[in-house]
């Protein structure tokens, strides 16, 4: 499985795995293993429109907000879920010394060619381009 999202300065971000789900029709599932730098985050961003994703913390800390909700922070073990169509205003590493790992599993229309992370600036760019 190849490199899916990293950014120079912030979290790097590796599909793991991706399988068509055989009782589902039309889905597949996701895996997303995002390792965080002492300090680094990914920018503010969406993912696909039908994805359900559920993310776990393997090591460290991780803040997130979804939603412009308050800010959590998520430690090894713990887990949260984000809904289709949820915007993630803040996805960091909670720590500025130690590095942090996830795994996000995200279920996905199988024939989705949105991205798996989009900046938010980049999609209300596109929404402006489409418009006209």
């Amino acid at each position: 499985m190849g490199s899916g999202i990293a950014d120079d300065k912030g979290a790097k971000a590796t599909v793991v795995y991706d399988h068509v789900l055989p009782n589902v029709p039309g889905k597949s599932m996701k895996g997303i293993l995002v390792e965080y730098g002492p300090g680094e985050g990914s920018p503010a961003h969406i993912h696909p429109k039908s994805a359900f994703t559920y993310a776990t913390v393997l090591e460290g800390a991780v803040r997130t907000s979804v939603n412009d909700g308050p800010a959590v922070v998520y430690k090894a073990g713990q887990n949260f879920a984000e809904m289709p169509g949820d915007r993630h205003s803040v996805d960091e590493n909670a720590s500025k010394t130690e590095p942090a790992k996830m795994l996000a599993v995200m279920v996905v229309d199988t024939d989705t060619k949105e991205p798996l992370l989009t900046p938010i600036h980049d999609h209300k760019v596109r929404q402006l381009l489409s418009e006209q």
